[in-house]
């Protein structure tokens, strides 16, 4: 039974929403709990129109993984973590992991599933679900649309450990950095500079593209292209930047 304790808490700031684990005593461990709160933040977020969602968190790990306690105390049920990994993937916001602390297992999943991974340059990481008789299955799926499988083999076979310099040589990272905040706070500035409906369409299209066949792919981009030229915040972009002014875009799209 969930306790009183909130595991996950959101503010939103200047069209910025923030999601932190706060879930220190088990180092922000995937429980049915956390998991349940993450939604909720998630549910916020999108009705709040967030431009972007930060996923970060309290203490000295980012996340542990699976909740081994209640793993091990009833039958698995994996469908919260991959609505989860999932909504973090396919939100229209762009979603950036913001991480300061160890990562390890389904961690890395929640992470990987983040278009953007911002990580201090101490943090380390580890697949450690070979050392307890599992395979890390589930975020082998965001984990596999950002690194070559040759890339993090060893890694998934071994349950070893590897650094943040590594992770961004793979693809599993995006930035590597001194300061996380900083760097987060200046990523979601460039995303509040561009038009929502833009934003979103490029966020589709960074997932879309790499999988079409390329004619297809090109009827759909030229499709994509001519409609947002055609569009009013197209309009007041080129009229912003011919009169050296910032824009000012039209609400988001729904």
């Amino acid at each position: 039974m969930a306790n009183d304790t909130e595991l996950v808490r959101l503010d939103i700031d200047r069209g910025i929403a923030t999601i932190t684990l706060d879930s220190q005593h088990n180092r922000n461990a995937l429980s049915r709990q956390l998991l349940e709160e993450l939604h909720r933040a998630l549910d916020q977020a999108e009705e709040a129109a967030a431009r972007a969602i930060v996923l970060t968190h309290a203490g000295p790990a980012f996340c542990s993984g699976a909740d081994l306690r209640e793993r091990s105390a009833g039958p698995p049920d994996s469908g919260p973590m991959v609505a989860a990994l999932e909504r973090l993937m396919d939100t229209e916001r762009p979603t950036i992991a913001a991480v300061r602390g160890a990562v390890r297992a389904g961690g890395i999943g929640l992470m990987a599933s983040c278009d953007l991974v911002v990580v201090d340059t101490s943090v380390d990481f580890a697949l450690t679900e070979v050392r307890i008789g599992v395979a890390p299955a589930i975020i082998a799926v965001p984990i596999l649309r950002r690194v070559a499988p040759g890339r993090i083999a060893a890694a998934m076979l071994t349950g070893e450990r590897f650094d943040a310099a590594e992770a961004r040589d793979i693809g599993l990272v995006t930035h590597v950095t001194s300061d996380v905040v900083e760097t987060v706070d200046e990523i979601c500035a460039g995303v509040l500079r561009g038009a929502p409906d833009a934003v979103a369409a490029t966020k589709r299209l960074l997932a879309s593209v790499p999988g079409v066949d390329r004619t297809i792919a090109f009827a759909e981009m030229r499709a994509l292209s001519e409609r947002l030229f055609s569009s009013p915040d197209a309009a007041e972009g080129m009229a912003a930047f011919a009169e050296r002014r910032p824009p000012r875009w039209s609400p988001e799209a729904n």
